[in-house]
């Protein structure tokens, strides 16, 4: 094995047994009687799905976060939505690097593949980077949540209140504590507030787009010519979605039982809601078991492609389903290469997609049909589930605390390969042996 290919493999492994301790070790502490409000031990399954469910910036919950556990244990919670938001490595290299300490080609090495960052070199101003723009965005939203909580909470109450929920937005987890108002509702009990729904619907997009997108227009404010072919990728998949997802909602939903009662512009604010939240934050301003067929299988779709690299969401990534579709468009058109904004794409681009697409796809059918037939639940309810997993959403029709411990702990796999990468896991634990120089005898495939 080359040393490069050495390094990744070790890379790869530490990232994954990084996570499984931080979830482990928030597990431990969920447990403490001093973490719920009933002031005794939590059961491990409860504890565990819960820490995974924070550290991969999921949602899914089996008790409301905030009548079931206490402040010490919501606490602890959002502790671990900012480490498995930006990720462990980001804040150990951030606190290295103001503390002056010397940091090693292993821990950079760790950053790389932790954000996705295209080379090693610079790794350290992008961790800064990402951390000093962590805390900004969380901090704006926060002051701007202030306005809707503080006059309904008094200003303590308020202030955290309108932290945890600007974190949670930023780092795509879902996990909210409007149990205060009303238990198990997210922010169905705020949906007429333009200022909660756009603020919040800002922190999952901004977080959604990636450390790299950050950068680039950092270094080259409004000149969108110069940007790299990632950040156009980026930018014109996450406004496709985005647009498209609310006009096809706000159709599906109109005059529906999801909408009832509700003027023309909180409509269109919830559909705009409805079609951010499932790129893959796990808010919901609506009662989703209320929406149509047609409104269920949008949002699954949505969860299945999830945010950009590099970013806190989860999901086969807005720049794999740009590939597979550019792939499309150039079969169609009969170019051998990928193009886009006039460049062509590195050729194993595809190869990639294809793999990442497949990967998730055999998993999220896998974990509906175990939860199906291991709780008798109903497919659509259980394809629901499993999309959320994977794709660190935390969107759910309700059923999570209904399920049992089999159904519990495929999506606690789910959510943990959907956070932590399905090819990452595979190369972790896959094959340590490099590619053979020697090419086998090639014989044609009909396809298609």
């Amino acid at each position: 094995m080359s040393g490069i290919k050495k390094h990744h493999w070790t890379t790869t492994k530490l990232i994954v047994f990084g996570y499984l301790a931080v979830i482990t070790t928030g597990t431990l502490l969920l447990m403490l009687p001093v973490s719920n409000r009933q002031m005794t031990a939590a059961p491990f399954m409860d504890a565990w799905f819960t820490a995974t469910s924070a550290t991969c910036v999921t949602g899914l919950v089996l008790h409301d976060t905030y009548t079931f556990w206490s402040e010490f244990g919501q606490g602890v919670i959002l502790l671990l939505i900012q480490i498995g938001g930006i990720g462990f490595m980001t804040i150990a290299i951030s606190a290295l690097a103001i503390t002056k300490r010397k940091i090693g080609l292993s821990q950079r090495l760790l950053m790389q593949e932790s954000v996705a960052a295209p080379q090693v070199g610079g790794i350290v101003r992008m961790a800064k980077f990402v951390f000093g723009g962590t805390v900004l965005f969380e901090g704006i939203g926060a002051i701007l949540l202030s306005f809707y909580f503080v006059p309904r909470l008094g200003t303590g109450k308020g202030i955290y209140f309108s932290v945890f929920h600007s974190i949670s937005a930023f780092c795509n987890a879902g996990i909210d504590l409007m149990g205060y108002f009303d238990p198990g509702t997210s922010l169905m009990t705020a949906s007429g507030s333009p200022l909660v729904s756009i603020t919040i619907m800002l922190l999952i997009i901004v977080g959604g787009l990636g450390f790299l997108v950050w950068a680039d227009v950092r270094n080259h404010k409004w000149h969108y010519k110069n940007y790299k072919l990632h950040t156009k990728v980026v930018l014109m998949a996450t406004a496709i979605l985005i647009l498209g997802g609310a006009v096809l909602m706000f159709f599906f939903e109109l005059g529906k039982p999801s909408m009832e009662g509700r003027s023309f512009g909180e409509q269109v604010l919830c559909a705009f809601f409805q079609a951010v939240t499932p790129r893959t934050a796990g808010f919901n301003t609506v009662d989703l078991t209320t929406l149509s067929g047609c409104s269920k299988i949008l949002i699954v779709g949505l969860m299945f492609i999830g945010g950009s690299p590099g970013s806190t969401a989860g999901g086969i990534k807005t720049t794999t389903m740009s590939i597979m579709i550019l792939s499309i468009w150039s079969e169609f058109r009969k170019r051998k290469d990928i193009e886009c904004f006039r460049r062509r794409m590195e050729e194993n681009a595809l190869r990639h997609a294809s793999c990442v697409t497949m990967l998730y796809g055999l998993l999220i059918l896998v974990g509906t049909v175990l939860i199906a037939s291991a709780d008798g639940t109903a497919i659509q309810d259980a394809l629901f589930e499993a999309a959320s997993a994977i794709g660190t959403v935390g969107l759910s029709l309700g059923i999570t605390a209904q399920l049992g411990t089999v159904s519990h702990i495929v999506l606690i796999l789910l959510m943990f390969i959907g956070r932590v990468g399905g090819i990452t896991i595979l190369i972790a634990f896959g094959n340590r042996i490099a590619n053979i120089p020697s090419k086998l005898p090639m014989e044609k495939v009909s396809v298609g």
